[in-house]
C-alpha cells in the first residue's frame, strides 16, 4: 500500500472524527447557553491554506471558531487544490480562546505528479510541510463594533518546516524552514453585508515554503500584501475574491502572485464548505496553474 496516499487519508479521518466530537460537544453546551458558538455565521472565516482563520489564501484578523470573549471555539479542516500539473492536500485544526488568541496546525502535501519525473525526482514526488501558527487580537471587534470605523487588528506568526531539505537547497533555497510574520486588519460592514481584510506578511518563503525559504536572488524578509473582500448573499452564503503577493527569491523558479474567487456556504455553525477558482500562475517549470480549490470544515 502507498503510504504517501494513506497518510493524508488517515489524517483527514482523524480530523473529521475530532471535528464531529467538537461539534457534538458544542451542541450539548449550546443547550445551557454557556461556553461556545456566540458569533454570527461565517464571521469567523474559514480555514486558510496555512491553517489560520481567514479566507482560503490569506489570514484575517478574526479569531477562528465561533467563540466570543468568554467562549472557546475551534475547527478542523481538509482542503484540496487541483491544478493542471500539480495537486495539494492540506489538513489541520485550530482553536480560538476567548476571541483573543488562536493556535493552529496544518500539514500540506504538494504532489508534483508528472512534473516530478521531468525534474528527475520521480512521478508523484511529494513535498510535505508542517505549519504551526499563532494569532493574537490586538484591538477592535469586526462584528460588534459596528459604530466604529476602527477595524479588528491582529498579529500572527506561522512557523513552517519542509521535509525535503536537500531538494529545496539544491534548487537554491537557503533553508528548509522559516517563520512568516503578519499583521491583519478586518472590518465587517453588517448593514452593507460586506467584509474587507488587508494583511501584510513578512516572509522569506518560496511558494509558501513548498520550495524552502530564501534564495540566491533574495534571502531577507520582504513585506508582501494580501487582501480579501467578501459579500454576504445571505446568513449562510458568502462570495468574494482574494489576492496574495509572493516574493521572488529563486532564479530557477519564477514566482507569481496568487488570486482566487470563492463561494463559502455554512449550513450550520458546525459545517462549512468553500469552493474557489484559484490562479496560482507559474510553479517551477509549469505556467498557468489555474484550478479548483475545495475545502471542508467542521467545528464550533
Amino acid at each position: 500500500m502507498d503510504t504517501h496516499r494513506t497518510t493524508p487519508a488517515i489524517l483527514l479521518g482523524a480530523l473529521l472524527v475530532s471535528g464531529c466530537m467538537m461539534a457534538t460537544t458544542a451542541s450539548a453546551q449550546d443547550t445551557s447557553h454557556t461556553s461556545t458558538g456566540g458569533k454570527l455565521l461565517l464571521t469567523g472565516g474559514v480555514s486558510q491554506i496555512e491553517g489560520a482563520a481567514g479566507g482560503g489564501l490569506t489570514p484575517w484578523a478574526v479569531i477562528g471558531g465561533y467563540g466570543t470573549n468568554d467562549q472557546i471555539g475551534g475547527n478542523a479542516f481538509y482542503t484540496r487544490v487541483q491544478l493542471p500539473d500539480y495537486h495539494l492536500d492540506d489538513a489541520g485544526a485550530m482553536i480560538g480562546l476567548y476571541n483573543r488568541v488562536e493556535f493552529s496546525v496544518a500539514q500540506q502535501r504538494f504532489n508534483t505528479e508528472k512534473v516530478g519525473g521531468l525534474l528527475g525526482l520521480g512521478n508523484g514526488f511529494t513535498f510535505k510541510q508542517t505549519v504551526v501558527g499563532v494569532k493574537v487580537r490586538l484591538f477592535g471587534d469586526a462584528v460588534l463594533e459596528q459604530d466604529s470605523w476602527v477595524p479588528q487588528v491582529s498579529i500572527g506568526a506561522q512557523h513552517k518546516k519542509n521535509d525535503q531539505g536537500a531538494v529545496v537547497k539544491f534548487v537554491g533555497a537557503k533553508s528548509d524552514q522559516g517563520t512568516d510574520y503578519y499583521i491583519s486588519a478586518t472590518k465587517l460592514f453588517l448593514s452593507q453585508s460586506l467584509l474587507a481584510n488587508a494583511t501584510v506578511r513578512f516572509t522569506k518563503a518560496n511558494q509558501i515554503g513548498i520550495l524552502g525559504f530564501g534564495g540566491d536572488k533574495h534571502n531577507g524578509y520582504q513585506a508582501e500584501f494580501e487582501g480579501s473582500v467578501a459579500y454576504l448573499l445571505s446568513r449562510k452564503v458568502a462570495i468574494g475574491a482574494e489576492y496574495r503577493q509572493k516574493p521572488n527569491n529563486l532564479s530557477i523558479a519564477k514566482e507569481d502572485d496568487w488570486y482566487d474567487a470563492f463561494v463559502a456556504w455554512a449550513p450550520t455553525k458546525h459545517v462549512s464548505l468553500t469552493l474557489a477558482y484559484a490562479d496560482l500562475g507559474n510553479i517551477v517549470i509549469k505556467d498557468k496553474q489555474r484550478g479548483v480549490y475545495a475545502s471542508f470544515q467542521v467545528g464550533f
